[in-house]
Formats: C-alpha cells, sequence, structure tokens
C-alpha cells in the first residue's frame, strides 16, 4: 500500500529479560533468548530508520531494558534520530548514576510500573520483592527532574485498591498515572482465571476513578483503561491496525502490536531482512488489517467500522479463533456471547502462572523460592 501516513510511536522491546515475574504480562509465552536480540549497532539503526520515517516517540521497554548494559548507547541513537524518549521500567536496578547517564544520553520521561500499592501485595503479584526498589526508583527520577508516570495493571488481587494506588502515585510525585485493566494476551490470557475481576469490583473501581478525576481536575493526568470484556464495545487496536503505532521486538521482528505475533500466518516481517519504511508501507503483515477493506459482516456494513476498525484482531483471535473476525468484545459480534462468559466466570482463587514460575493467586508470600504453593512452571527468557 503506498502513501500511508507515517507511524507516531515505536514501541522497543530491547529484552524479554526481566527481574519480575507478572503473571499479567503481556509477553509472549515463548520468550525471545538474550542470545537471539539486536545488537547495539543493529537498535541505533532501528532508531535512525524510525526517525527517517518520521516517529517521533518511542518507549523503550522489554522485559526490563535496564537489563541493556548499552542502554544509554540506545537512547542517545534515539535522541539523534529525533525522537522523543521514555524508559518504561520496573524500576529494579535503577538509580542515581544509572540514570544520570540515561539523562545525559537524552532520555526524557520514565513510566514506572506498580502492581500494588501494598508492598507485600506488590511483591507477592511482581513474583519477587521489588516494591522498595521501585519506591527508590520514583525518587530518583523525580529528583532528576524528569516527567513520571506511574502505571498499573488492575486485576482481581489490586482492583480494590484503586484509592490507595492512586494515593500512592501521588505521594511518590507521578505527574500521569495509568490505571490500565488487564488485556489478556501472553501470559494474562494463560492467567485468566486467576486475574478476571468480579463486575462488583470494577463497578466501585470506576467510581473511584470519576471521584479522583474530578479531584485532581487539572493538577494530575488520570487514565482509565476500560476492560474490553465489560464495555460491549470494541477499541480500536492499537489506534487501528499499522495506523499510528510500530513494534519492535528483541530479535528485530517487526508488528502492529505486541501481541500480533500469535496471530496465524502473519509472516511478520525481520528489520534485519527489510527496511523499517518498507514493513511500514509495504509488508502484508501490516496491511492484511489495515483499513476497512478486509473487514466481514457485521463490521464490513458498520457505522462504527472507521472508529472501532473492527476491534482487537488478537482478541478475535482468541476468542474465535479467526483474526479475521469482528472482536467479541463488541455487543453486536455474533461471538459477543464468550466474551460475556469469560467475564461472569469468578472462580475460586486460581494458581498464577509466572513466567518462569506458578504460586497460588491467595497466597501469603508470593517470593520465589519461598513456601506458599510454588513450583517449576513456564520458560525462562
Amino acid at each position: 500500500m503506498t502513501g500511508v501516513p507515517p507511524p507516531w510511536a515505536l514501541l522497543a522491546e530491547l529484552t524479554h529479560a526481566c527481574p519480575l515475574r507478572c503473571p499479567y504480562c503481556s509477553n509472549p509465552l515463548e520468550l525471545s533468548r538474550r542470545s537471539q536480540e539486536l545488537s547495539t549497532v543493529q537498535w541505533q539503526d532501528v532508531m535512525r530508520q524510525a526517525g527517517e520515517l518520521g516517529v517521533v516517540q518511542t518507549h523503550l521497554s522489554g522485559g526490563e531494558p535496564l537489563l541493556r548494559p548499552d542502554l544509554d548507547a540506545i537512547v542517545l541513537a534515539a535522541d539523534s534520530a529525533g525522537l522523543h524518549t521514555q524508559l518504561v521500567t520496573s524500576g529494579v536496578g535503577l538509580d542515581a548514576v544509572r540514570l544520570s547517564g540515561l539523562v545525559n544520553a537524552g532520555l526524557r520521561s520514565v513510566q514506572l510500573s506498580v502492581q500494588h500499592s501494598d508492598a507485600s501485595a506488590s511483591d507477592r503479584i511482581a513474583g519477587r520483592r521489588s516494591f522498595h526498589a521501585k519506591e527508590r526508583a520514583a525518587a530518583v527520577v523525580r529528583e532528576a527532574g524528569l516527567p513520571l508516570g506511574v502505571n498499573v495493571v488492575l486485576h482481581r488481587a489490586n482492583l480494590d485498591a484503586i484509592d490507595a494506588i492512586v494515593e500512592l502515585a501521588l505521594a511518590w510525585g507521578a505527574d500521569r498515572i495509568e490505571l490500565a485493566n488487564t488485556q489478556f494476551y501472553g501470559w494474562a490470557l494463560r492467567n485468566r482465571a486467576a486475574l478476571m475481576p468480579t463486575r462488583a469490583q470494577l463497578s466501585r473501581a470506576s467510581e473511584a476513578v470519576q471521584r479522583w478525576r474530578e479531584r485532581l481536575d487539572g493538577l494530575t493526568e488520570l487514565i482509565w483503561v476500560v476492560p474490553d470484556h465489560v464495555e460491549g464495545i470494541a477499541k480500536p487496536c492499537m489506534g487501528g491496525w499499522g495506523a499510528i503505532s510500530l513494534t519492535v521486538t528483541p530479535d528485530g521482528t517487526v508488528l502492529p502490536c505486541q501481541a500480533a505475533a500469535t496471530l496465524p500466518g502473519l509472516n511478520a516481517p525481520n528489520i534485519g531482512d527489510r527496511t523499517l519504511a518498507w514493513i511500514w508501507e509495504r509488508s502484508d503483515c501490516f496491511n492484511r488489517y489495515r483499513g476497512t477493506d478486509w473487514m466481514q459482516e457485521p463490521c464490513r456494513s458498520c457505522p462504527h467500522r472507521e472508529k472501532d476498525f473492527g476491534g482487537c484482531r488478537c482478541q478475535a483471535y482468541a476468542m474465535t479463533g479467526d483474526p479475521a473476525r469482528t472482536d467479541p468484545a463488541c455487543r453486536l459480534s455474533p461471538e459477543h456471547g464468550l466474551i460475556r462468559a469469560a467475564a461472569l466466570a469468578e472462580a475460586e482463587a486460581q494458581d498464577y502462572v509466572y513466567r518462569g514460575w506458578t504460586c497460588r493467586s491467595d497466597s501469603p508470600t508470593g517470593e520465589l523460592g519461598v513456601a506458599g504453593g510454588l513450583r517449576r512452571g513456564g520458560r525462562r527468557a
């Protein structure tokens, strides 16, 4: 397809390695190993190409990007290419010295993930003791004068703590708070039974968010990402497939969204074989669900088709087995009952399947190697 507007954002997944084992992680079950990751020079070239393509912002993510010893060099390459750089981090390993090097290289902002307002609950969800490292990281970011965003993925185990979570983020000096209900891809899909909140939880949380928005109006940005399985309205995947964003995975695979690697027959291209511009404009991967021509009914004749673009292709595939179907999140989808059934399932406490471990979600401890129902499972990066 020619004449495609350039992407606005690049999600650079620098590594799948991570000190945490969050059961809601959206990374694929088969994680890229460190030996498969792009080199420093290759990531520098990705940033150069992204700038030439028209990208204006890059989110440096993972896994945990701080585990890349060459992160300073990658940030410098992105900044030199004219990209606004944001570090998306667990906070583990971020100290004043490391942050100073990143700021000198051109880092502009930090997004810090938090699992819960309570230290022990946060550690249990993360799969290791990490809360106090996050607290120190937030202080370091504020001392450096960088904008700080706090991101919390919401689910059954923390939705009832919305008030305390917002208070924590404000105490840490957050400029932006994102409360994002779990999207069920990757490890989160595997853990759906343990993570799925009740409708009563979601109702209480929504009311709490509204109160905080009124209180914080004009002071702190508060983002509330409503779960797909409740609204009955499909959301445009990444602003539309191949519309505003692209993802480069640790091994150089280029995707329209982070979860698209699960889709069958996509033949996702690799930056080692094609340029970023060719991939964005001409590859079958990015053109397959771009726009509206590919749509089936009821999307094809729906007046909302150019607003929601049929919803999420990955969710359609996960729920129906066909990525071209209408996203079951939409109440007009013939398969809407599938997602309603999943949302109504209020199971007893389930085992979390961590990235590398499993643990009962109601266990009083969650530290790796500590008693409380832990056993090996999954795969390590």
